[in-house]
């Protein structure tokens, strides 16, 4: 039996073909257009995820026997607001996660709402990229669309109801919508009040893995695939990605370095930090997870060697290549990775990346340095706001694009000072979707046991002891930079 997952990213859908030994027969991708009509903006057409869709699952399925796909199973950018009229037809571009219009919005939640309010009815504070402001913001900037509002989807829900005709979405990517009761697993109605949302607007609650439909005979045969494939409600991308790692359960951690970075830590109750620097959040196992998301993670290295140093070929390596290991820890240069402001754990859209330390003798290599270690800073502030609640992080697994860089692996178990698990099959979110479906089609009882059974440990990074206790004084440099900067960073931003 054959199963699909599917990553819906910000610029592509990767499409896995899945056997039931876990192995991945078959992946394609299928990339589509980010638009950026304004500074800080950003938005796609949810039809060109559809596209994808139609582009990409055919070929996904070239030279194999269709009759053997058994389930479907999504993972997906989280925090779009997917506007649809009462026919269904798409309001609007879909306002991306990585969309900073919405400040005024988020300040009006968090300050006049109070924090304290919304940690009490979601479990978290507002960022600018979740669900809740873009409706306000659209609500106060395009009356006449919010007007004409009859349904509110996440991207990889969109899809979801494409292929079955139900509106349905996951506790994991519900959560972060900032509308739904996170602790008691259903939607908020004073949080609906609060951002006039009508109840009728929000899709019906599944757990991930839970069976939602069949596929609609037009989409079967666009597809071609039997109309009797089942399609599971899914997961957000981070909580995918974190079932495809073996991240469920109790006290397992995640980090993903990935367009952005997360920390993902697996726990079988409900917890919020007193600051809610990280989201508190509902896991695709059923249970439930604390995540720091920070927003430019591997972009940060894309775009310091592709925009600014203008490598060739993308030969990453040979950058970091002069970076060797006595070099680890004595940089005087830091960068901050604020490319796009940052959520986790600092919550400030007008923060911006800032290079410090610089001097006449400062190389090439030490600002590739700079900026490998500037994410790892920022990873290891999201641990430190999990550890402070007392949550113990005794390892993690490590995944992404960025984490095929090795020099980058390095640095990142020696900012943490744990060991770094390196999996056999890393394949991010469309992994996750797959083992979802499993789950969904009763090949596996529970998410944990598709997961025992299917993701193993490739190799392991060491931490080391001399380096760690570098990094550790790095660090705290580190954490310096942004309080004594962030004044500027707001008169910037006028």
């Amino acid at each position: 039996m054959l199963y699909i997952g599917v990553d819906l990213g910000t610029s592509a859908c990767k499409f896995l073909l899945v056997d039931e030994t876990g192995k991945v027969c078959n992946q394609v991708s299928r990339e589509y257009p980010l638009s950026m009509p304004h500074t800080g903006w950003s938005e796609q057409d949810p039809s060109s995820w559809w596209q994808a869709c139609l582009d990409g699952i055919p070929a996904l399925l070239e030279g194999f026997d269709p009759a053997q796909v058994q389930g479907i199973g999504m993972g997906g950018q989280m925090h779009g607001l997917v506007a649809l009229d009462a026919a269904d037809k798409v309001l609007r571009p879909a306002i991306l996660w990585n969309d900073g219009r919405t400040a005024r919005q988020t300040d009006y939640l968090n300050k006049e709402i109070g924090r304290e309010t919304l940690s009490k009815y979601t479990g978290n504070i507002a960022f600018a990229g979740f669900t809740a402001p873009k409706i306000l913001w659209m609500k106060e900037n395009e009356p006449e669309l919010y007007a004409a509002i009859a349904k509110i989807m996440l991207p990889k829900d969109y899809l979801v109801y494409r292929m079955t005709g139900v509106h349905a979405t996951d506790y994991s990517d519900a959560s972060g919508m900032l509308l739904l009761d996170v602790e008691h697993k259903c939607w908020s109605k004073e949080m609906c009040e609060i951002c006039g949302v009508k109840e009728e607007w929000l899709a019906h609650l599944y757990e991930s893995w839970q069976f939602v439909g069949t596929l609609k005979p037009d989409a079967a045969a666009a597809l071609g695939l039997p109309e009797s494939v089942k399609v599971c409600a899914g997961a957000g991308d981070n909580a995918a990605a974190a079932v495809g790692t073996g991240t469920v359960g109790k006290g397992h951690c995640n980090i993903s370095l990935g367009t952005s970075g997360t920390v993902f830590i697996s726990s079988e109750k409900f917890g919020v930090d007193a600051t809610n620097g990280l989201h508190a959040f509902a896991h695709a196992d059923g249970g439930w997870h604390l995540m720091g998301c920070m927003l430019s993670a591997a972009s940060c290295n894309k775009w310091w060697m592709d925009d600014i140093l203008k490598v060739t070929d993308k030969d990453y390596p040979a950058e970091q290549a002069p970076i060797t290991r006595d070099k680890l820890g004595r940089n005087k240069v830091f960068f901050l990775p604020y490319l796009m402001g940052e959520r986790s754990p600092i919550n400030d859209t007008d923060a911006r990346g800032t290079l410090i330390g610089l001097s006449m003798d400062t190389t090439r290599a030490d600002i590739t340095q700079a900026v490998l270690e500037g994410v790892a800073f920022a990873i290891r502030d999201s641990v430190e706001t999990a550890r402070s609640i007392g949550v113990e992080i005794p390892r993690s697994n490590i995944c992404g694009g960025g984490a095929k860089s090795p020099l980058w692996c390095t640095i990142m178990a020696n900012v943490l000072g744990i060991p770094l698990d390196i999996l056999v099959t890393e394949q991010g979110p469309g992994y996750g979707g797959a083992l979802l479906a499993m789950v969904c089609c009763g090949k596996y009882a529970t998410v944990q046991e598709a997961t025992n059974a299917l993701v193993h440990v490739s190799r392991t990074i060491e931490p080391d002891a001399e380096l760690t206790a570098l990094y550790e004084e790095r660090y705290q440099k580190f954490k310096q930079i942004y309080p004594t900067c962030k004044p500027l960073f707001k008169e910037l931003a006028k």
